[in-house]
């Protein structure tokens, strides 16, 4: 006789912890559900990576690293039960069966908040060598005193030029069109650096190595054609985001682009299961819609929590 295998339950399983993710944990717990919270890689998503948050609603300046402990701790505090664990698997059903790298787990209810990753330049190399990051608070401190390029024209391209300009010697941005995405704020603020050279309508045609290390860029005037050398300790990418496809991909649900198409309501084509943040397909994504997202995803799914039970 085969022996039964006892996965543990909750009504909601929420697969990442970014500010989607975590406020969908806050809610639910409030509405009485046992929740559980998914996470690969670090909590609090990407935005524990930024410098500082200006545009967050109650804080005029609050660094991403702050922001996202608080929003763990509210939902921990809450009875929420945080895990590092990567998922490999949901499969539909009744109750939702989710594997990862650890174990399984059943759900009532599921909330991908899966966000975005880093965009690549694509370029020969960019993953490979030493000199390449994506994010200028996890690695600015290691080209202290030294030269850098970012490449991106959007808020977090200036965000992180601003960063690196109080640590390098120099930074110069480069982007490919003439006119900038981000807020105009912070590329005023960037313009009177002493110890900036911003580069418009310019791309990267490729990176100069030796040892393995970057050591320099080859730029194009996109109207001219003229090519140039630059020398860089480190360059610093910048260029957007792409949604995370693994799981979406795999249920069936994620649209031609990679994002999830779903209303504000949250709700995907399978019953039961939601989409809350970046991943989301949707006009605009800031941290503040994010969080919206997460409020409209976890009162979707405790209402689907909720008529289940009356089913059973």
């Amino acid at each position: 006789m085969e022996e039964l295998c006892m996965h543990e339950h909750f009504d909601l399983i929420i697969v990442g912890a970014g500010p989607a993710g975590l406020t969908a944990a806050i809610y639910a717990r409030r509405a009485g559900r046992s929740v559980l919270v998914l996470e690969r890689s670090s909590i609090g998503g990407q935005i524990a990576s930024a410098p500082k948050v200006e545009n967050y609603p109650g804080f005029s300046a609050i660094s991403g690293a702050e922001l996202a402990e608080r929003l763990y701790t509210q939902a921990e505090d809450l009875g929420a039960r945080i895990e590092l664990e990567t998922v490999t698997s949901i499969v539909p059903g009744p109750a939702h069966t989710i594997t990862t790298d650890y174990g399984t787990y059943t759900a009532a209810a599921v909330i991908l908040a899966t966000g975005t990753v880093h965009r690549a330049l694509g370029l020969p190399g960019e993953d490979t060598l030493s000199g390449i990051s994506y994010c200028a608070v996890c690695d600015g401190a290691f080209y202290q005193g030294r030269d850098v390029a970012v490449c991106g024209g959007g808020s977090s391209a200036l965000q992180e030029s601003l960063f690196l300009s109080d640590l390098c010697r120099h930074v110069t941005l480069i982007h490919r069109r003439q006119e900038f995405r981000g807020d105009p704020i912070l590329l005023e603020a960037l313009q009177t650096r002493s110890n900036v050279t911003i580069l418009p309508d310019t791309r990267i045609t490729a990176l100069e190595s030796r040892n393995s290390t970057l050591t320099g860029l080859l730029l194009e005037h996109a109207a001219s054609g003229t090519q140039s050398h630059l020398d860089v300790d480190g360059l610093f990418v910048a260029v957007g985001q792409q949604p995370d496809t693994t799981l979406s991909q795999a249920l069936g649900i994620a649209g031609e682009d990679g994002y999830i198409p779903a209303g504000e309501d949250c709700r995907t084509p399978i019953g039961g299961i939601f989409t809350a943040g970046d991943c989301r397909t949707k006009d605009v994504r800031q941290l503040t819609t994010a969080c919206a997202d997460g409020a409209s995803a976890a009162l979707a799914a405790c209402q689907w929590c909720t008529r289940q039970s009356r089913e059973v």
